[in-house]
């Protein structure tokens, strides 16, 4: 239902030939307000089918981003050995010696149910390696809390050039 046409609504257009990197917070702030202002205290709409007012309050239940666009939006890094966002320090990514990057090829049978049979797979990924592990833990909301407790002092932009 939500990919229909008809539910799909488009909030925001950055214009320009760059990214906005960590200035999209600055080009997101009068949509967060809006929502900030839709789900506390909603506002008044006309239902032209019944003829009458209504308060309507909504919420942002999800985006749809590539990988680069979800490290904008989220503030997550996309890059290097921390990129997984479930994994987070848990990631069993490798660097290629010679390719001079981080690999995440193999990292994720971990999320598959014991059973099944690519767990056990020895030809089709990393040649000779059967996966045994489990999927990281879910943090807890105290958990996550205590990890991002320090974000109400983060300023929004980039900081200003020196």
């Amino acid at each position: 239902m939500c990919m229909k046409q008809e539910y799909v609504f488009l909030s925001l257009i950055i214009q320009g030939p760059q990214s906005p990197g960590k200035n999209i917070d600055v080009m997101l702030r009068p949509l967060i307000d809006d929502l900030k202002q839709l789900w506390y205290s909603g506002i008044q709409i006309y239902d032209s089918f019944r003829h009458q007012y209504f308060l309507m309050r909504a919420a942002l239940m999800w985006t749809i981003s590539d990988l680069p666009g979800y490290g904008m939006l989220s503030g997550w890094s996309t890059h290097g050995k921390l990129t997984c966002p479930y994994c987070m320090e848990n990631s069993k990514a490798f660097w290629l010696e010679h390719g001079r990057k981080t690999s995440f090829f193999d990292c994720h049978r971990q999320f598959l149910p014991p059973d099944h049979p690519f767990r056990r797979n020895k030809n089709d990924f990393i040649k000779g390696r059967t996966e045994n592990g489990t999927m990281p833990e879910r943090l807890s909301g105290d958990e996550m809390r205590s990890r991002i407790h320090w974000l109400l002092d983060v300023l929004f932009g980039k900081p200003p050039q020196k």
